[in-house]
């Protein structure tokens, strides 16, 4: 009989997504098959403290507040959780150490979306650790979060993105005035202002007038230091769903029909009415050019495991941009990125599973590297 997979659940975080995080997490607590995966949910506090449950908590905020304080180790030969009460912290004798089996970890499978989770840090702390995990590396997490670096690359790699402009905070807050007219000079109302580095639409603002410009950027400076302008475009809101790792394959499209005037996260997550059409309605020369475009943008960051793309239809001209990419999407109920894969001929459950295969397919091929040097001496 093979022996389960313990699998780490990390979600909660410090970023202002920390209430997503829990639902994504809570339905993917859900779907794993407790006949092949134990898992152990790892909470992060909005203060950033590390706290572990058992294998038998089901509920998630009830980790966070009663879990049992841990850190994880960054020694790679010996993966593990450890508490922070415990005397494996002290020094050891050198030589072979086993962790103890309910500090084993054979995979993680991060669900924190946004700052402190979905771009790179964990996945900085996960590599020194050795502890393979779902998801996008170091380089593609951060690529994927700070949206101005992410379309710089798309452009590099020849993707069609709307035109921006980036805006410090310092200089916004410096000059006002002169900000504003550094951004009329380039762009044309109506504008999106976003903060740099955050998901789940926190923070957007939709600016149909030089009037609501302001109130939108000091609205996105709370969030970053990063502000960034984009030309506002009356098109339709499509997203396809990317898996894999070296040979990604993307999902049907869909498309998102919020119940505000665009996918902000009260319409994500708050209010009802929103619509998601799966598949969209899209010609089949669309259809396989939004397949071809997100895939294209998977590979333009070096993403892994995951990724929702998510594209813009624009309604009077009919040509179709990238507009961001999400390495750590929603696993809500109601998510575009499983829905889509269902769509596609995956169900929810077998989608965990292969992200899974995709987390240890990797760490598999990172084993193959060789990352000293001796020179040969003649």
């Amino acid at each position: 009989m093979n022996k389960k997979l313990r699998v780490g659940l990390l979600f909660g975080g410090r970023s202002g997504e920390h209430e997503v995080s829990l639902t994504s997490a809570a339905s993917i607590l859900g779907a794993l098959d407790p006949s092949k995966y134990e898992v152990v949910p790892i909470g992060i506090t909005r203060e950033g403290r590390w706290v572990a449950g058992s294998a038998a908590d089901r509920l998630l905020p009830a980790v966070l507040e009663d879990g049992k304080p841990v850190t994880a180790s960054v020694d790679p030969t010996m993966p593990q959780l450890i508490p922070l009460d415990s005397p494996s912290l002290a020094a050891r004798p050198s030589g072979p150490r086993v962790p103890p089996d309910e500090a084993r970890l054979d995979v993680i499978f991060p669900v924190l979306h946004g700052t402190f989770g979905e771009d790179g840090t964990v996945q900085g702390l996960l590599e020194l650790a050795g502890i393979p995990y779902v998801g996008a590396g170091v380089l593609a997490s951060a690529a994927g979060m700070d949206k101005d670096v992410m379309k710089k690359l798309f452009r590099d790699a020849g993707l069609p993105i709307v035109k921006w402009v980036l805006v410090l905070r310092s200089d916004w807050e410096k000059d006002l005035e002169g900000v504003r007219r550094l951004v009329e000079k380039q762009l044309r109302y109506p504008l999106f202002v976003k903060p740099a580095n955050l998901g789940s639409s926190v923070g957007i603002s939709k600016v149909h007038h030089r009037r609501e410009f302001p109130a939108a950027m000091d609205l996105a400076a709370q969030y970053d230091r990063k502000i960034l302008v984009e030309k506002g475009l009356e098109a339709r809101e499509i997203e396809c769903s990317v898996l894999g790792n070296d040979r990604p394959e993307a999902s049907v499209p869909g498309e998102v029909v919020p119940v505000n005037e665009f996918y902000d996260y009260e319409a994500k997550y708050v209010k009802e009415g929103s619509e998601l059409i799966i598949p969209a309605k899209l010609r089949a020369q669309q259809t396989e050019r939004v397949r071809d475009l997100a895939v294209r943008a998977f590979q333009a960051i070096d993403c892994a495991g995951m990724a929702r793309v998510d594209l813009l239809l624009d309604r009077k001209s009919g040509k179709i941009y990238v507009n961001e990419i999400n390495t750590i999407p929603g696993f809500t109920s109601i998510s575009m990125y499983p829905k889509l894969w269902e769509a596609t001929g995956l169900p929810y459950p077998q989608l965990l599973d292969r992200l899974i295969e995709l987390a240890l397919e990797r760490q598999r091929e990172k084993m193959r590297t060789q990352y000293t040097y001796t020179p040969s001496l003649r």
